[in-house]
């Protein structure tokens, strides 16, 4: 599943400011983002891509594409899973918007009596002048992980990382061929980078609790008959056979 180009021309109009797009998405599958950038362009409104970091050693970048803004996730720099963080946020512009980056954006909610009420999303970290005297400082953690992702990426090298891209895409490639040979097929006939969709007629939960009990951490369930899954370069080619094995035990493959 990919973005619609014609429905997109369709949706955007002389009111629509920018359009966002995630690379891969949410699927796994890759979209035609310089296509999508030009069809954004023509109706005058700013491209937002979000990015893997990773996959970007190997796919042309948010400015081959066009785009005006970039943002991701920082996590696949160097950072462990720690059961949902702390990890970093990365959001980089043109040099014609580099300027209008705002230095806070303010959300608007809601209190616990229902009143109107505002928060502080983001601010940057020069707000905090004379920090020695603040009585808090919410954003250690992020300049932390940014430190993290520093040294990760100075470690790696442009060939490191290049080669960590190439295990990502190699692996989860050799991941769905095994699958396919286990019972499970391919939702989509579609490029993809590390993850990817099956189907198949054994239920999801069944092949995940099975992996589960071999200490595998399985997919994604989407439902009860496709599954989201991923691989690394972290993944050896015994535990991606084991998975495979486990999985056409319960398929009855």
């Amino acid at each position: 599943m990919g973005m619609d180009e014609d429905a997109l021309r369709e949706l955007l109009d002389d009111t629509a400011s920018c359009f966002y797009v995630q690379q891969p998405n949410y699927y796994g599958n890759l979209e035609e983002c310089g296509l999508l950038g030009e069809i954004t362009h023509e109706k005058g409104a700013k491209y937002i891509m979000g990015c893997n970091p990773i996959s970007l050693d190997l796919l042309p970048t948010p400015a081959e594409c066009g785009a005006d803004i970039a943002v991701g996730d920082g996590q696949p720099l160097g950072m462990p899973l720690c059961f949902g963080g702390p990890y970093l946020g990365f959001m980089t512009a043109t040099s014609a918007m580099g300027r209008k980056l705002p230095g806070r954006i303010v959300g608007e909610t809601r209190d616990v009596d229902g009143k109107r009420a505002y928060v502080l999303t983001l601010q940057a970290r020069e707000q905090h002048i004379r920090r020695e005297k603040a009585s808090s400082n919410v954003c250690s953690n992020q300049a932390l992980c940014a430190l993290t992702a520093s040294v990760y990426m100075a470690a790696m090298g442009g060939e490191g990382l290049r080669k960590t891209a190439v295990l990502c895409t190699s692996k989860a490639h050799y991941l769905k061929e095994q699958l396919e040979q286990a019972g499970l097929t391919a939702r989509y006939d579609r490029e993809f980078f590390h993850e990817f969709v099956t189907e198949g007629d054994t239920d999801s939960g069944l092949i995940l609790k099975a992996l589960e009990e071999k200490g595998i951490l399985g997919g994604l369930p989407l439902n009860d008959r496709e599954i989201l899954w991923c691989a690394t370069e972290q993944n050896r080619k015994e535990d991606i056979d084991q998975a495979a094995q486990i999985v056409k035990e319960v398929c009855g493959e």
